[in-house]
């Protein structure tokens, strides 16, 4: 990897990552290979204890229906093959709906909860959460235009406090890094929340459950590996995600060991592509909004 290839690479990490890595930039590559390297700069799972806390015997579920109907009502699946949600189309009683659904989240006591019920507790907080900030607002170009986030360097929402869970005050980047990539360690996670950017993982058009997760984790990356946006091989040369390479820890920390999790959901076209890959070439990602164009 060349300076000047690391440098252009600096320019489609967010903000906050782009810096750490531009000031480290001369000593780290002497000693990092193009996957690892970038990967230093991601958000690293670290978990949060005060979140382990969980009831394995209890049936209590987290009634996620509101969410479900919202999905329903504006999420779009475009002719690009990603799903696209329909900010401009949100009327004032469905905003003061995912409110008040958000506020019904706040209030569940969910340490109490089993492990399954706790995945799609968080897994829903986080996307709707993050419809929210993108529909105060609206209109952007990108999430990572809503710089709301403490600090001098702030770039986008991630790090705000967003809600307060039994006492905590929780950020997007929390739900992520501090639960639910520590807690599960299941790289499809990066499958199921949504940046609200159409370079990332589609938003699913129902909401998650505690039974219908591991059936919607898979629908996920299934769906993700085989759009060209996740995985395509060109001219013998494999183009990723930029997720492969931010958070490369979770997809096995080497070029051959996400290649063995791209086969593992990839289709007939895919499989047969990567076969003979062991290498990223390069990887891409766009940080428009997911937005649908309103109707006629």
């Amino acid at each position: 990897m060349t300076m000047m290839t690391s440098f252009s690479r600096l320019l489609r990490m967010p903000a906050r990552v782009a810096l750490r890595a531009a000031i480290v930039l001369p000593l780290a590559l002497p000693l990092a290979g193009f996957q690892s390297f970038e990967a230093l700069f991601a958000p690293s799972a670290e978990l949060w204890d005060r979140w382990q806390a969980h009831d394995p015997a209890s049936g209590e579920t987290v009634d996620h229906s509101e969410w479900n109907r919202l999905l329903t009502a504006y999420l779009r699946p475009a002719d690009d093959g990603v799903a696209r949600f329909a900010y401009a189309e949100v009327n004032d009683g469905d905003k003061a709906a995912l409110g008040a659904y958000l506020d019904g989240l706040a209030a569940v006591p969910i340490s109490r909860h089993n492990r399954a019920e706790q995945f799609a507790y968080w897994v829903n907080l986080y996307n709707a959460l993050t419809v929210k900030v993108i529909l105060d607002h609206y209109p952007v170009e990108s999430i990572r235009d809503i710089d709301i986030s403490p600090g001098l360097f702030a770039d986008g929402p991630w790090d705000k406090a967003l809600v307060t869970i039994e006492g905590e005050s929780v950020s997007l980047n929390d739900i992520e890094h501090r639960i639910l990539r520590p807690i599960w360690r299941d790289p499809r996670i990066h499958y199921a929340v949504n940046c609200a950017s159409i370079g990332c993982p589609d938003l699913q058009d129902m909401a998650f459950t505690g039974s219908n997760a591991e059936e919607l984790l898979d629908t996920a990356a299934r769906a993700y590996v085989n759009h060209p946006r996740g995985a395509q091989v060109v001219d013998g040369k494999l183009v990723l995600s930029s997720i492969y390479v931010w958070f490369g820890e979770d997809f096995g920390d080497s070029d051959e060991k996400v290649v063995v999790h791209l086969k593992r959901y990839a289709g007939d076209e895919l499989s047969a592509a990567l076969d003979g890959v062991s290498e990223i070439e390069d990887h891409v990602y766009d940080w428009a909004l997911n937005d649908a164009p309103s109707r006629p």
